[in-house]
């Protein structure tokens, strides 16, 4: 049984609102009706779906900029570290737990619901998906765009969670038609008033990875090896928001020291130079990778002033903080787009172990 039914404790359903463009007041409306005994407690995962508990805090943490991964209800490390950095960032004890503490601070955000029910429309059901990705970059270069592999993808990376997740939040398993309606975790953000500075592609993907437009300002960028996480930090010292990270490996360790963002590329496309990567095959050839979301940077590449050394999205946002990289900083695709909006030319990179 997955978490629909009475097992399910936080709210599914805004009250009259069955759309995802509802208005803050609604999204403000009902994070619910979990006991507190419940929130004051580490909760675990059962074996049989997403944790309530724990998604309710992986949907607050995300929506406050700290983010815990992909949202699936499920204890790991990146969770810990989201709510480390929350109670750091607000003067509380960084127990990495969801302590009486965190639970008081929790307590403003009751009337957000974790799960909500949207209707599908062609907008958000639209493609192009392109089936599975080829793990060739030789094949990968013969797309016409890395896209999604197919729409329950999409639907899952827009969402900031799984397709085993939204599975277990819909065990009816509802058409993915127009019209129908589904359950997804709350992400969708206050704001979407996008600059109209930014090209339509990239203010398309801002909305289609649910990032808010209201992103705090960065003084600089704290990348640390010891806890695997991108530190934001805002004026006076302060951290504004944090996110798990993918940084380097022994083959390619995190370059440690102080370096800048020189500037972004939205959707950029790839250029596979097979002599930059140690594991690539004497066999392969230079190759330009399409855009897309499934493409080896994500939606995004921030440079740096340390020559092929970025902080990029990825096409696998469940392997963050899990996984090695050749030395650049991998998020999650919402993740590296927020990131993106915090930054400009010039921000200090701090690396450092």
């Amino acid at each position: 049984m997955g978490v629909a039914g009475d097992r399910f404790r936080f709210r599914h359903v805004l009250p009259s609102q069955d759309r995802e463009d509802c208005p803050l007041r609604y999204l403000l409306a009902a994070i619910a009706l979990i006991p507190a005994a419940a929130l004051a407690q580490p909760a675990k995962a059962p074996s049989t779906g997403p944790d309530s508990g724990v998604m309710g805090a992986q949907v607050l943490l995300d929506r406050l900029g700290f983010g815990p991964g992909v949202i699936d209800g499920r204890s790991g490390a990146s969770y810990t570290q989201a709510l480390k950095g929350y109670q750091e960032a607000n003067g509380l004890k960084a127990t990495g737990k969801l302590d009486a503490a965190t639970q008081a601070k929790f307590d403003a955000y009751r009337g957000m619901p974790t799960v909500i029910t949207i209707k599908l429309d062609e907008q958000i059901l639209a493609g192009p998906f392109v089936g599975p990705i080829p793990k060739d970059e030789g094949d990968q270069a013969k797309l016409k765009t890395i896209g999604y592999s197919d729409v329950n993808e999409k639907l899952a990376e827009r969402y900031h969670t799984t397709p085993a997740t939204l599975a277990a939040l819909n065990p009816e398993k509802p058409k993915l038609d127009p019209g129908s309606e589904i359950k997804v975790p709350n992400v969708i953000p206050a704001a979407r008033e996008y600059s109209a500075d930014l090209k339509p592609e990239w203010r398309d993907t801002l909305w289609t990875l649910n990032v808010g437009s209201d992103q705090p300002k960065a003084v600089k960028i704290v990348v640390d090896k010891s806890d695997s996480v991108l530190r934001v930090i805002g004026e006076g010292g302060k951290l504004i928001a944090q996110f798990p990270a993918t940084m380097g490996s022994a083959k390619d360790p995190l370059p440690i020291g102080t370096w800048k963002i020189q500037g972004v590329a939205y959707n950029p496309p790839f250029h596979y130079n097979p002599k930059l990567f140690w594991d690539a095959s004497s066999k392969d050839d230079k190759a330009l990778l399409q855009p897309g979301p499934n493409g080896p940077v994500g939606v995004v590449w921030m440079d740096l002033n340390k020559a092929h050394y970025g902080i990029h999205g990825t096409p696998r946002p469940e392997n963050i903080g899990k996984t090695e990289s050749h030395g650049c900083i991998r998020l999650t695709n919402w993740d590296a787009a927020r990131v993106a909006m915090m930054v400009k030319p010039g921000t200090p990179a701090i690396f450092q172990n």
